[in-house]
């Protein structure tokens, strides 16, 4: 089972994650193990509560891991009413969704099929990075040395039903143990 508790309503939510710090010493890093595809839908609603409008968010994890699943939750929580479908063919969509009561354009980036960015394409991914949208980007490694100050969330497999999820960069920062 997944680390959560259990609220008055019933709902489950994973509890704090286990604290540490990146290899390079200076960004905070926060691990969930274990956590079932509920856990995970409720740890992306939480993590969506502590962004703000400018927030880059970039997954890694591999093909099945749940970032979609990740995005999609963490979406419906930020208010996108609509269906959050990956964007594989399409590079990018947009969503209309709010942060606080106001509104923000949710923009959810797969660069899967980039091999890498030129200054071109790099005019192009700045349309979504605006400050007054939170932007999910997954298979972002063509686009990294463009993003200033990412927050980065992996998600992997620790079983066929459960998945490792280590958050790292400002967002975690963010993140109080006691409310994640």
């Amino acid at each position: 089972m997944g680390s959560r508790e259990s609220k008055e309503d019933d709902t489950r939510l994973p509890t704090s994650g286990t604290p540490g710090v990146s290899p390079e010493g200076r960004l905070p890093v926060l691990t969930w193990d274990d956590l079932n595809e509920d856990d995970l839908v409720a740890l992306a609603a939480r993590v969506a509560d502590s962004l703000v409008p400018g927030d880059i968010v970039v997954l890694r994890g591999e093909v099945g891991a749940g970032k979609t699943t990740f995005v999609r939750a963490a979406a419906r929580s930020l208010g996108v009413r609509e269906a959050v479908t990956s964007p594989t063919y399409q590079f990018a969509r947009g969503y209309e969704g709010s942060v606080g009561g106001r509104g923000v354009w949710v923009n959810h980036l797969d660069l899967y099929r980039l091999e890498g960015l030129d200054v071109r394409d790099a005019l192009d991914l700045d349309e979504y990075l605006q400050l007054g949208s939170v932007t999910f980007v997954e298979w972002a490694d063509p686009a990294l040395g463009l993003l200033e100050e990412p927050n980065v969330v992996e998600i992997s497999h620790r079983s066929p039903e459960t998945r490792r999820v280590r958050i790292s960069g400002p967002l975690a920062a963010r993140l109080s143990p006691t409310t994640c």
